[in-house]
């Protein structure tokens, strides 16, 4: 995938300008359908719980993925990359860090 083309550019400038959970859900909402918001979520739940070294048979009852999907979201999980890595442990710092200051 080329991330350098003008229109992929764009779309990573338009979602770093995003500031609110209620902006990101209206800009969601307007790019894709539901049904793909619904696998994205999917998806992103499925590397929460590969990230918790949850069995793939449960991520597959619980997310209603397919094995496939789950095994490609794991090797996105541990590739080069770190897309899912940094999300995860920068929610995981944040919710730490809320109940600490409760």
């Amino acid at each position: 995938m080329d991330w350098n083309t003008k229109e992929n550019k764009a779309l990573l400038r338009a979602i770093l300008t995003l500031q609110t959970a209620d902006e990101a859900r209206r800009f969601l909402r307007d790019l894709l359908t539901e049904g793909e918001i619904e696998e994205f979520a999917r998806r992103f739940r499925a590397a929460e719980l590969l990230a918790e070294n949850v069995p793939y048979s449960r991520i597959e009852a619980e997310t209603g993925l397919s094995s496939t999907t789950v095994a490609r979201v794991s090797k996105w999980l541990s590739g080069d990359l770190g897309g899912y890595r940094t999300v995860i442990a920068r929610l995981h710092h944040h919710s730490t860090s809320l109940a600490r200051g409760s």
